[in-house]
């Protein structure tokens, strides 16, 4: 990390729609505000990222990430804007340009993308799309983003949608040029192909930290081995914070437990034990103090080299009084610890073997 790229922190969510004891899901509406006054929040306090992903489900708010991003920007004065994914392999390119280069007018030039797969299959029989090319669509397709971004007009031709010839997409972004992130969710071939394209990286952190290290050095060679200078690499993580480790994870227990077994029940039924280990100095879910999610930042840093946390909030019907808090403390106490434990240390004044003249 360089010194002029300070440590980055923010939150981002997919807005899920949990259901209740009786089984009645969250309100859309309701969670689409409550989402807004979470960036409002967010931007007011001093975090660096506010991002959204995309769904198109029934438990999901948000199926449309650059929309909603659009309503946040008019709220927000500093923080970045990103898709936390935009699912490239079902969408078309130049209308994805085209929305986020609108993102960026809107708010200034705060704009980012996140091309990914998605973790979710729904986007292809409902946009007419063919599992069996799921590599396919999305190599064509993200190649094809770049080209667009890098050149105007563009010229293309590829195999899951018609060629352009000397296409001018408009408008152009208030960026020179519109961050693309890849997400990896931990495959290998995907860490290599953001290294040689010189992307920056998520990684989504859901099992254990330490079993990325890996995947960040393979994707830094990648880069070397293409000749491109490695992007960031981001780390996204589930995450709730409270002043104390016991009353975080008093609280946040019962709200996550619910969010695993709705929205990842292969995993099974969270127990507390097994909540409370996920939670540990080595395990993948933040939750707990500030110090313990001081220490954790720190610890992946040391393994992973990341410049990038964001943290996925407001999980499993968690109040909202409980999630701005969460929120604020994220940026009040964790931010400026982190930045300052990772702040470049000046170079010494003293050069080394030079003797000082005597004293006449």
């Amino acid at each position: 990390m360089s010194a002029a790229t300070p440590f980055e922190i923010g939150i981002f969510t997919f807005g899920e729609l949990t259901r209740n004891a009786e089984g009645k899901p969250m309100d859309a509406g309701a969670r689409t505000r409550d989402i807004l006054e979470w960036a409002r929040v967010a931007d007011e306090a001093g975090l660096d990222v506010f991002g959204v992903g995309e769904h198109h489900r029934e438990d999901f708010a948000v199926s449309s990430p650059p929309v909603l991003l659009a309503a946040a920007a008019a709220q927000t004065t500093r923080i970045r804007l990103t898709s936390t994914v935009t699912v490239l392999s079902s969408a078309d390119p130049v209308r994805v340009f085209e929305d986020f280069a609108t993102l960026d007018l809107i708010s200034a030039g705060r704009a980012e993308i996140t091309a990914g797969r998605g973790a979710y299959l729904e986007s292809f029989p409902l946009f007419g799309q063919p599992l069996e090319r799921y590599d396919e669509y999305f190599e064509d397709r993200l190649e094809l983003l770049l080209r667009i971004r890098d050149e105007n007009p563009v010229t293309w031709n590829g195999t899951t949608r018609p060629p352009l010839k000397d296409a001018g997409i408009w408008p152009r972004p208030a960026q020179a040029a519109l961050p693309i992130w890849a997400a990896v969710g931990g495959t290998p071939a995907s860490a290599v192909r953001a290294g040689k394209l010189g992307l920056p990286l998520y990684l989504a952190i859901l099992g254990g930290p330490e079993r990325f290290a890996p995947l960040a050095e393979l994707y830094r060679r990648s880069a070397a081995e293409a000749g491109q200078m490695p992007g960031q690499i981001g780390v996204t993580s589930h995450f709730y914070v409270e002043e104390t480790s016991q009353g975080a994870k008093d609280t946040f227990f019962p709200h996550y437990s619910s969010y695993i077994g709705q929205n990842m029940p292969r995993r099974g039924r969270l127990d507390r034990a097994g909540f409370e280990a996920w939670a540990g100095p080595r395990g993948a879910l933040f939750a707990g103090s500030p110090a313990e999610i001081i220490d954790k930042i720190l610890w992946e840093h040391e393994i992973l080299g990341h410049t990038r946390f964001l943290a996925q909030v407001g999980l499993g019907g968690l109040s909202q009084a409980a999630t701005l808090r969460s929120i604020g403390l994220l940026a009040t106490e964790v931010l400026p610890a982190v930045r300052a434990a990772l702040k470049p240390k000046p170079l010494s004044n003293v050069k080394q073997g030079i003797q000082p003249c005597p004293q006449t």
